[in-house]
């Protein structure tokens, strides 16, 4: 199943909670769900934006 812009934020509210839970500080990640899921990276960027806002986690995105 492809993922939906729904089941994105969710997941990263997971990964969010994840990284406040156990001390992680840093992600490096690529373009999550824009390959072959065909999401569109702006509004999955303003997800990841929206999600990590106000915390002290780096993130890093990647492209090959």
């Amino acid at each position: 199943h492809k993922p939906t812009y729904e089941n994105m934020r969710k997941s990263l509210e997971a990964m969010k909670d994840h990284c406040l839970n156990n001390g992680v500080t840093d992600i490096s990640m690529p373009r999550i769900g824009c390959g072959l899921d065909r999401l569109e990276w702006d509004k999955v960027s303003s997800i990841l934006e929206e999600v990590f806002e106000g915390t002290d986690i780096k993130i890093t995105v990647y492209t090959l």
